[in-house]
């Protein structure tokens, strides 16, 4: 949802300046509206597209590198969950109850991350106290010979590897493109869209163009913006390895 907002005000801001400028220009002083002064706006209109080209590329990188890493943490993240529940196997059946709780916080996952934004990796109260009851259960397990204690210390390995692998990508899900980048860029377009209200004829195929234009360009950042926050909005991580994890722990 903020993304959405964020992505409307984008428009009304660019809309707004290339409408505005549109209607205000003809009054306008008459020495305002000459050729020498519309040349200095269209280089200084130039010099904002040049500078907004460049922050474009850097925040699509920025969105790009964010996503991958994320989406490939996911899948190590899923990975971890099927190599616990193998060991916990190996151990034999007394971990059964341990692997009881650990496909029951698997289910929870699967279900936030198909449910809505609250997905695997957000902070969330009850999936921490299912997995911290994994570890308690795998704590009291009584190991009698050595195999099974082996066994047991690389289930613990295991886990602690799992807990930290979530918690980073709980502090990943925040996305890594700084508020006041977007604004600066926010605030280029809207100089570069009054540019091109100035001194234009009014007529409707040029407010026909203003509005698609702002449309575009708000749609492109609120997709990069959607993108740098990967567990929200229609460019989400994909919840399958998560549900293929799950589709292994039940399996007996």
């Amino acid at each position: 949802m903020g993304e959405v907002l964020v992505g409307t005000a984008i428009f009304a801001c660019l809309a707004g300046a290339s409408l505005v400028s549109l209607m205000v220009h003809e009054r306008f002083p008459t020495h305002h509206l000459g050729d020498d002064t519309s040349a200095v706006v269209r280089l200084a209109a130039n010099l904002f597209v040049v500078m907004s080209s460049l922050m474009l590329g850097l925040m699509i990188n920025s969105a790009k590198n964010t996503f991958e890493s994320i989406n490939g943490n996911v899948h190590t993240f899923a990975t971890d969950l099927i190599l616990l529940d193998r060991t916990l196997r190996h151990y034999g059946p007394e971990a059964d109850s341990a692997r009881q709780s650990l496909t029951a916080y698997v289910q929870r996952v699967v279900e936030t991350s198909t449910a809505d934004s609250d997905t695997t990796v957000v902070p969330n109260r009850l999936s921490e106290l299912l997995l911290n009851q994994v570890g308690d259960l795998m704590a009291g397990l009584t190991h009698t010979n050595a195999r099974q204690t082996a066994t047991q210390q690389a289930a613990t390995q295991q886990l602690q590897k799992l807990v930290e692998q979530r918690w980073i990508l709980a502090e990943q899900s925040e996305g890594a493109i700084p508020a006041p980048v977007i604004v600066l860029l926010v605030a280029w377009l809207t100089l570069i869209f009054a540019s091109i209200g100035f001194r234009a004829p009014r007529n409707g195929t040029v407010v026909f163009t203003c509005l698609i234009s702002a449309a575009l360009v708000a749609a492109a950042i609120y997709l990069i913006i959607d993108m740098n926050s990967p567990f929200s909005g229609p460019i989400q991580i994909s919840p399958a390895p998560l549900q293929r994890a799950l589709a292994e722990l039940t399996t007996q």
